[in-house]
């Protein structure tokens, strides 16, 4: 186990392209912040103010977030806790869905439904301007050049400063680019889910981030043997060295693991502090699509 202070700039910084805007390569995800499944008020309150600000004190300067965390619980917990920001704080959020009563998430793109995810995400989270707004899509088969056009208009109104884009594949990508720049791609990614090889490599060509969601498996968790045993013999963690292994993956790969609890926010943290030799590299490199 590494025995150094968990620091999230370990791993070294990345600029979006087109931008001044320079992060930590570990970041943190606020969606666990919110109740079971996303929704409702956090079980503890004040472990999930603490967790905010420890990874700020740990180095963190990237939050991902949404109006849609709860709805609205990881934005306001974010303001409560935070409010006024560190000037190097970068919070990013996601546009595109809602939540209904009973929690689900429906996916919506009209461009005046994303002008009022856009307004409440600044009202909430008590600023002018979003410094990245992520574009969440549904599939490969969806449209995403109306909702980018809806994007690129808030971006020219300075309601925006850069716009990601989520849950896309290869030719969407492309369409986006059409539209408007694109700073990061939010799309699911790990140690066994590598469907997104090439676009890793051709974002990297192009220096935009790519940001892999569900990082250690999601709802639900990596579970490897060959990951378990490379874990044990480096005395670490599953989870670390899976995160470990993202950040050794490519330059423009930035993490936001999301966790409720500051022990396991210490843990994601170390990981950027852990360097993984060549030979463990090539036995997780062999990991893809392992169940």
């Amino acid at each position: 186990m590494t025995d150094k202070t968990p620091n999230a700039g370990a791993a070294g910084r990345f600029t979006f392209p087109g931008s001044t805007i320079s992060v930590n390569r570990m970041g943190y995800g606020a969606m666990q912040l919110a109740g079971p499944h996303v929704f409702g008020e956090p079980k503890n309150p004040d472990e999930a103010r603490a967790v905010l600000r420890e990874a700020l004190s740990l180095g963190v300067d990237h939050i991902d977030t949404s109006d849609y965390y709860g709805p609205y619980v990881t934005n306001r917990l974010i303001r409560e806790t935070l409010y006024p920001y560190p000037a190097n704080l970068t919070i990013v959020s996601k546009v595109g869905a809602w939540r209904d009563d009973k929690g689900g998430w429906v996916l919506e793109r009209s461009a005046d439904f994303l002008r009022k995810s856009v307004e409440e995400n600044l009202e909430h989270l008590g600023l002018d301007q979003m410094a990245i707004v992520n574009l969440r899509m549904g599939g490969p088969d969806d449209d995403i050049v109306t909702p980018m056009r809806a994007m690129r208009q808030m971006q020219d109104e300075g309601l925006i400063a850069h716009i990601g884009i989520s849950t896309v594949d290869e030719k969407q990508l492309k369409a986006a680019r059409d539209v408007a720049p694109i700073v990061c791609v939010q799309n699911h990614y790990n140690l066994v889910q590598r469907a997104d090889e090439a676009m890793i490599e051709a974002l990297a060509a192009d220096g935009i981030a790519y940001v892999p969601y569900f990082p250690l498996g999601g709802f639900t968790p990596l579970q490897v043997e060959d990951l378990n045993t490379i874990a044990a013999e480096l005395n670490e963690t599953p989870q670390s060295v899976a995160l470990a292994w993202l950040l050794q993956r490519s330059p423009n790969i930035l993490l936001i693991p999301g966790t409720s609890s500051r022990e396991h926010l210490r843990a994601n943290i170390a990981a950027a502090s852990l360097s993984l030799d060549a030979e463990h590299l090539r036995r997780l490199d062999a990991l893809a699509n392992a169940r």
